[in-house]
């Protein structure tokens, strides 16, 4: 029997007789619900997703809420960052405590060797006279005055200071034969990465927030040399110098500076040529 409201009829055969039908409601057969057996599947589809969203989030949230507040993330980022440092130290001392306790003639040797390369490679602090060059942003009140005015031609990137403007100040202080360089405070090295994010730059896995001070150990006459013949810079230095733009811009001679060890993750990445 096809359920439905317009069943063909069943006609009975001569030799029987049609049977009187009870008067009221018609019995007929209830016909299986797909949801009867779906319901309990999506129940255990449902209690799958949960145990593996908990295993996930680690106790976290897998969503969390946007960061509307600069300074809240740039100061949780910070925490975190410092934290997992503090371990890196740990591991590190652990790391060096071992190798001294190692007596064999084949690490002696390659610990020799580190400790040459340590300096070059900007392992060991570098004191000296030096320059420091500060950046930051525009007054937000020129950035909103240039928005408001279609007309008057300003970008509002130029209003903010960029990850390549930290890098032509840092890569024109390598040129000036800079020994050292520091970016807030850290120790600029060949593997080091600037990045810009938002509003903020990352250095090192760590977010900074403007001013951003650049300093370099070095001779001073060929540091300020390098500085004003850079192309870029001088670029810079002229929207600086512009009243409606005025972004920030900073030289300072310094008679003794330090620029401390590099102390963030010694990771490399790098590729080999195909044979």
């Amino acid at each position: 029997m096809t359920s439905g409201t317009h069943a063909r009829p069943h006609r009975p055969a001569e030799h029987e007789s049609e049977a009187p039908q009870p008067s009221g409601r018609r019995w007929q057969r209830r016909p299986f619900r797909v949801w009867a057996l779906g319901t309990p599947i999506v129940v255990l589809l449902c209690g799958g997703l949960f145990v593996v969203s908990a295993d996930n989030s680690d106790g976290t949230d897998l969503r969390p809420g946007r960061y509307t507040d600069l300074a809240s993330l740039v100061a949780s980022e910070s925490r975190a960052y410092e934290r997992l440092q503090e371990r890196v130290d740990r591991l590190n001392a652990d790391i060096d405590a071992l190798a001294v306790s190692v007596d064999d003639r084949n690490v002696n040797r390659y610990r020799g060797r580190i400790d040459e390369l340590k300096d070059p490679a900007g392992m060991v602090p570098q004191t000296g006279a030096g320059v420091t060059v500060t950046l930051t942003d525009s007054d937000p009140s020129l950035a909103d005055e240039a928005a408001e005015n279609a007309d008057s031609g300003l970008d509002v990137n130029w209003f903010l200071v960029h990850q390549q403007d930290i890098q032509a100040v840092v890569n024109a202080m390598w040129k000036g034969g800079a020994k050292a360089v520091t970016v807030q405070g850290k120790r600029i090295i060949s593997t080091t990465g600037i990045k810009c994010i938002g509003n903020s730059v990352t250095l090192q896995g760590r977010p900074y927030s403007p001013p951003y001070t650049i300093t370099a150990v070095g001779d001073q006459g060929e540091l300020i040399t390098a500085i004003q013949e850079d192309e870029y810079l001088k670029e810079y230095r002229a929207q600086a110098e512009r009243p409606d733009i005025a972004i920030g811009w900073d030289l300072q001679l310094e008679d003794e500076v330090t620029a401390p060890a590099y102390d963030g993750l010694l990771d490399l990445s790098y590729a080999e040529p195909i044979r």
